[in-house]
């Protein structure tokens, strides 16, 4: 198919929980107040076209948006502050019980057309497959909306925007998930939600980082899974004389993508300037026990860890030998979370172009969603208005390319973004 891709939708309708639901004003936690400032996060979740046959094409489609709306309308009674809104202070969630905010929309063009929106850069404007409220609606205080787009072979992308200060990337897919139960007729979440944000503690927060507007550019690699084997033998082959240590899928990853880089950057950074790799370490399981439940928190549960080499020491590192540096991150993680709920350890990643930060969406939930039509082949975040952070995503590559893991990278300018793509194709 050719010309233009188009997508037109629907006026934005708010879809209120199924029943009544408690009003005031609920606090947000120390870890949600410093992800806040993150804003919304943007992602898209791809579904490949059902089986129908045509005759039956639109009313499964029919039936498809329908049993989403009730899904989100009853996931909102157990949910309710995510039918309210973030106060003005960004310290607090009012639960007033407005809704969310739900878009229709039908593209012009099939799945194919567009190679399943698993391109870079997207065969399709993404700022089409996002929802966005009615004029007049401020974003700052919205939780969650959805867009719900239907290709013309059938298929479905549903388009995702969430408040950070609410969800982490868990909380945010355990929420979605509730809502693909409820519109697949169960009649309850499998799991129960839980607030309790004001049982994390609250230390003395440190100043806020220094924030410089960058020009990043949108890139993607495919790591493959031979890749990934080969990172992990040599360090076990490394480490087998010495600590006996295992490197995961992870570290692996996080290695590579550290170490090529640093090598992109050789040019724009002296010998011995730091390179900083931060990652978001999940930190639910070091929460038993200051949170009442922790199965069904929904909240930001994250520290972030932080890898800091001078750029030359990088560059001529062997990638075990960063995997062991990555590793040591992650096993300091603990006793710095501890720290911090103490308030004797602080965040102290300086934000700069020589940091780049990591979040691992393979694993979190976003691709394992069911609205009634089947799991998302393809999961991917769309955030091209993020400047301020170098940052990239792990996440699944799309379903007719199983094997590895996709880097979604946001995390250099220009001028260094080929010699980038140069390094990460060794990997393909």
């Amino acid at each position: 198919m050719t010309g233009t891709k188009t997508v037109a939708k629907s006026p934005p309708e708010l879809i209120v929980p199924a029943l009544t639901t408690p009003g005031g004003t609920l606090p947000l936690s120390s870890i949600d107040k410093a992800a806040g400032s993150a804003g919304l996060v943007n992602l898209i979740q791809v579904f490949a076209p059902p089986s129908f046959t045509a005759a039956r094409m639109s009313q499964g489609a029919a039936a498809a948006m329908a049993a989403m709306r009730d899904g989100l309308a009853r996931a909102l009674v157990p949910y309710y502050p995510v039918a309210g809104r973030v106060a003005p202070s960004g310290l607090a969630v009012d639960c007033t019980g407005e809704g969310v905010w739900f878009v229709e929309a039908a593209a012009s063009c099939a799945l194919a057309d567009v190679d399943g929106l698993g391109c870079c850069p997207l065969l399709i404007p993404g700022e089409l497959l996002l929802p966005r409220p009615p004029p007049g609606e401020k974003l700052d205080g919205l939780i969650l909306m959805v867009q719900a787009t239907r290709f013309t072979c059938g298929g479905f992308a549903v388009g995702i925007s969430f408040s950070h200060a609410v969800f982490d990337g868990q909380g945010a897919a355990q929420f979605l998930t509730a809502v693909g139960e409820l519109a697949r007729g169960l009649q309850a979440p499998s799991v129960i939600p839980v607030w309790d944000h004001d049982a994390i503690p609250d230390p003395p927060s440190p100043p806020p980082p220094q924030l410089t507007e960058f020009r990043l550019v949108t890139q993607v690699a495919d790591i493959s899974a031979e890749s990934i084997a080969r990172v992990k033998d040599d360090f076990k082959q490394a480490a087998a004389t010495s600590t006996g240590e295992v490197c995961s899928t992870f570290d692996a990853l996080t290695a590579v993508v550290f170490k090529c880089r640093a090598l992109a950057l050789a040019s724009a950074l002296p010998d011995d300037a730091d390179v900083r790799i931060a990652f978001a370490a999940g930190t639910r399981h070091l929460l038993r026990g200051v949170l009442p439940a922790v199965d069904g928190y929904y909240g930001n549960c994250v520290y972030l860890a932080c890898v800091t080499r001078a750029g030359k020491a990088v560059r001529e590192a062997s990638l075990a030998e960063v995997v062991g540096a990555v590793r040591e991150a992650k096993e300091a993680v603990p006793a710095r979370f501890a720290g911090w709920m103490r308030g004797v350890d602080h965040y102290d990643v300086p934000l700069d172009y020589s940091t780049v930060t990591v979040s691992d969406w393979s694993r979190v939930g976003f691709d394992e969603v069911d609205y009634g039509f089947g799991a998302p082949g393809y999961v991917f975040p769309l955030n091209d208005h993020v400047n301020f952070v170098a940052s990239l995503n792990y996440v699944r590559p799309p379903a007719p390319r199983r094997g590895g893991i996709r880097v979604v990278l946001r995390c250099v300018e220009e001028p260094h973004a080929a010699a980038f793509a140069v390094e990460l194709a060794k990997f393909a």
